[in-house]
Formats: C-alpha cells, structure tokens, sequence
C-alpha cells in the first residue's frame, strides 16, 4: 500500500506544529530542545516525502546533512543543558539567564 504524499505531508505539518508549540509553551530547557529535535524531524519525513514523489534522491541526501547537523546540536545543547543546571540547579528557562548580558 502506497501512501499518498498529501498524507506524509499532512503528518509533517502536524509534527511541526506539535513542536512549535512545545517550544513556545513549555519552560523545561530538556522539554523544549526534545521540541526543536521534533521539529527537525517533521522537516526531514517532508523532505523524505517530496523526494519519493519527485523520485530523485535530493531530499534524501538534505535528510543526510540535516541529521548529521542534529546529532551535533543535541550533543552541544546537551552539554550547555549539562553546564546550566550544574551551575544553577535548574532547568526552568525562566530561572537561566547566564546568556543576557
């Protein structure tokens, strides 16, 4: 069974919202960043989908990069996650303010 691609995209559509609404919703560094990991992947299953319905491989190698970006910032963000709450004891984005001047 085939799926269509208006339904993979929909799919997308929705994921993306789910994590744009985390992002702008919630006040737990951990919570958000689980948002925008969300939303990077509602980005790549789109990118997985306009490439099958163009039948070129662009979007797959995209997919590639965007995850090899991802891993880099989840261990970067993990460790600035890892720093701020040895230094604060916290995870409350409203609590953190070691990055304003």
């Amino acid at each position: 069974m085939i799926v269509p691609t208006q339904w993979v995209l929909m799919l997308s559509a929705v994921l993306f919202a789910i994590g744009v609404v985390g992002v702008l919703v919630r006040r737990n560094v951990i919570v958000i960043f689980m948002a925008i990991e969300l939303m990077l992947n509602a980005v790549n299953l789109s990118f997985i989908a306009l490439a099958r319905a163009r039948g070129a491989v662009d979007g797959q190698v995209v997919v590639f990069f965007v995850m090899t970006v991802a891993a880099a910032e989840a261990a970067v963000g993990l460790a600035i996650i890892i720093a701020s709450f040895r230094n604060r004891s916290t995870v409350n984005v409203d609590e953190l303010a070691l990055l304003r001047g």
